[in-house]
């Protein structure tokens, strides 16, 4: 699997953030006062995703993180994983927050290296429901685990505040949780503000990223279930996959599939944006850059690529950093 795609899913090809909007300041003293370091701090139980009741000795302070996004949340929390799944490419992708130096690389995010996380004294791992079958199970041998969904699309900003919210329970960092909802609401607003300014409010959005494989040409259109679906309609947007006929979104990310011919289904006035990164080719700009279809929609010159390193699957840190792309885009 790619490093950059989003946790296996069966419906899925595997695959596929600018300074940081989170924080990695040290959270004051009242809102974590340690666990497993000798703390007398009083026990605490949370309730993961599995409906499971997790008793920590007292708030999470070693902790480590299979997936990317419970990572992000942990960082812009003021807690400084010791343990990353993938560390190279967590920098890669996600620039919203920036880990410590020397963070032990635990392995890939669905299977990390069991002998790696005991050897690392940890309160708790954070992981997501996306991991190998039996991993997590090998994990609470030695450790408590913490599981949170990797999305729903139901409710995706909703699942990412009830993720984050849980990460926050479990550090004895509500109070840093509850500043990061008001900057986040305060930058959509701000975001809707710049959008109707820009005379772009309601306008038709399609985002999405692409691969290559082989000879072929994969399209992953986000679509309104996904989180950048998500935040795309609080900005007042209008999702044009939603129009596409026949497209259909898995139901954890809300993520599609297409190829090259699907685009021409879209809407003429659409704005096609989407994401890549320097470290693979842009599909948009290089592996299609002489094909005939791509050429002829009447959005291919105007497309623009954000910048790199906004993870789509992140938390508030990413979700701000998109909201920023998205003004600039309008603009």
């Amino acid at each position: 699997m790619r490093s950059r795609s989003v946790p296996a899913l069966a419906t899925l090809v595997a695959l596929a953030a600018l300074t940081a909007c989170g924080t990695t300041e040290d959270p004051a003293e009242d809102e974590n006062t340690g666990s497993g370091s000798g703390s007398s701090a009083a026990p605490l139980t949370v309730t993961d995703a599995r409906g499971k009741e997790i008793t920590l000795d007292g708030p999470a302070v070693r902790v480590a993180g299979t997936e990317w996004n419970v990572v992000e949340y942990l960082v812009s929390l003021g807690i400084q994983p010791v343990g990353v799944s993938d560390v190279e490419g967590f920098e890669t992708w996600d620039s919203s927050v920036q880990l410590d130096e020397g963070v032990t690389d635990i392995g890939t995010r669905g299977e990390p290296s069991m002998d790696t996380l005991a050897t690392l004294d940890l309160d708790v791992v954070f992981a997501t429901d996306e991991m190998v079958d039996g991993a997590l199970e090998q994990i609470e041998e030695n450790t408590p685990v913490i599981v949170v969904p990797g999305g729903d699309v139901a409710d995706p900003l909703g699942t990412m505040w009830d993720n984050l919210d849980l990460v926050a329970q479990a550090t004895g960092t509500e109070d840093r949780a509850a500043g990061m909802r008001d900057a986040f609401d305060e930058a959509l607003a701000d975001g809707r503000t710049a959008l109707a300014e820009a005379g772009a409010e309601g306008a038709n959005v399609a985002f999405a990223d692409a691969y290559q494989a082989g000879e072929a040409v994969s399209i992953r259109p986000f679509g309104e279930g996904s989180l950048i679906g998500g935040v795309l309609a609080e900005l007042g947007l209008t999702n044009a996959w939603s129009g596409v006929e026949g497209l259909e979104f898995d139901p954890v990310y809300g993520l599609g599939q297409t190829d090259v011919e699907g685009l021409t289904a879209l809407p003429d006035d659409t704005a096609f944006w989407y994401i890549a990164n320097d470290s693979e080719p842009d599909v948009f700009t290089e592996v299609l850059a002489d094909n005939s279809v791509w050429n002829s929609l009447p959005f291919a010159a105007d497309t623009v690529r954000f910048p790199d390193a906004i993870w789509m699957f992140g938390g508030p840190a990413s979700m701000e950093q998109f909201i920023d792309a998205v003004v600039d885009a309008a603009s």
